[in-house]
């Protein structure tokens, strides 16, 4: 039987790297292409452990470079796309919509072409190929205290970075209905785990924890966010691939919602928890950190998602609870020091001064 081939976009990046591990781990008889354009988030330190793997080949392009894209698609026989290639943080994105609208919009636009021009036989579509969309929760907006979102709720987003993931959505969709090409979109809440840069949230405040720093918190602290622990995500998609039914989408969340200051807090007792008592660092670790700032624009009061329908239709569930998982994340943190100095050095901290450099905790 030959290969099945996945070319992984954004393949350095959090969760794209999580998932090429998954593949590489859980997958006999296949080939990862991995497409990366190295911005801030991609970080092949990711992929140390795995870059002699004989199944597992890195190319540094950019998704919207379409004459490599398809260079690619020629010589590689590619069976699947997953594309996480995307701008994803939302204070950039007020700052920056534009990079947003080229890589998130535009490099979609190529894939999918590129995807239509090489799988389309004179019958329809290649067999067993699909193109996998990885979106957000946040194209749906904000909920109010109640309720969740469903794969029927209608797109209302609120950032430049969730505009510009909707218009992605709607593009794939749209080339699934005009064309029939084989595709599935997912969107899945707030993930953390290994690897994740530290403009998010839970690194953040890990890595603030951890070196004494003032931990932001924006308006009051209690925007919610359900989260998902990054391995749940990677089998969910592994799913999605596997049992998926064509042109569907699939909400992917963790039922574990909390509000930021709770999570803040969760962190800063698992920190204190996992160090050891004689730890110099240890007394200087408490609520005392907490550093509340102005609200950023545009910022949604709460996401949950409802992943019934992944749940009844392909049968996954999530099985990292949150209070396990948060202990998983800070140990993972705690033995990659290494790892966490490299990716908080050069443009992170020049980027970490603009947003939080004159800081003070009480």
């Amino acid at each position: 039987m030959p290969k099945k081939t996945y070319l992984i976009t954004g393949g350095a990046g959090f969760i794209g790297s999580n998932f090429i591990r998954f593949l590489l781990s859980t997958r006999q008889n296949i080939r990862v292409i991995n497409v990366d354009k190295l911005t801030y988030a991609g970080n092949l330190e990711n992929l140390k452990d795995i870059e002699e793997n004989d199944n597992y080949f890195f190319y540094p392009y950019d998704i919207c470079d379409q004459e490599r894209i398809d260079t690619l698609f020629k010589a590689c026989d590619i069976d699947y796309v997953v594309n996480f290639a995307a701008e994803s943080h939302v204070d950039r994105s007020i700052r920056n919509p534009e990079i947003f609208v080229q890589t998130n919009i535009n490099g979609t636009r190529v894939l999918l072409d590129e995807a239509l021009t090489h799988w389309k036989t004179g019958r329809g579509f290649r067999d067993g190929c699909k193109y996998i969309q990885i979106s957000t929760d946040e194209v749906y907006g904000s909920l109010g205290e109640s309720g969740y979102f469903t794969e029927k709720t209608p797109i209302n987003p609120h950032s430049p970075y969730s505009a510009s993931k909707a218009a992605a959505d709607l593009l794939v969709l749209a080339y699934h209905d005009t064309f029939g090409l084989p595709v599935n979109i997912t969107r899945c809440s707030n993930n953390y785990g290994p690897y994740q840069f530290p403009e998010k949230l839970i690194p953040l405040m890990i890595s603030n924890c951890l070196s004494g720093k003032p931990l932001p918190v924006y308006g009051d602290g209690r925007n919610v966010r359900d989260w998902l622990h990054v391995l749940d995500h990677c089998e969910a998609i592994d799913t999605v691939i596997e049992k998926g039914l064509d042109g569907e989408v699939y909400n992917i969340g963790g039922h574990n919602e909390r509000s930021n200051i709770e999570i803040v807090k969760t962190i800063i007792r698992t920190v204190r928890e996992a160090l050891d008592r004689a730890d110099p660092r240890l007394p200087k670790i408490d609520d005392r950190l907490i550093c509340f700032v102005a609200d950023r624009m545009g910022h949604d009061r709460r996401y949950a998602i409802d992943p019934e329908k992944i749940g009844k239709e392909l049968g996954w569930k999530p099985k990292i609870m949150f209070d396990e998982g948060i202990r998983m994340t800070v140990r993972w943190y705690l033995t990659h020091s290494d790892w966490l100095a490299k990716v908080t050095s050069g443009e992170y901290r020049s980027y970490y001064e603009a947003y939080y450099g004159g800081l003070k905790h009480a």
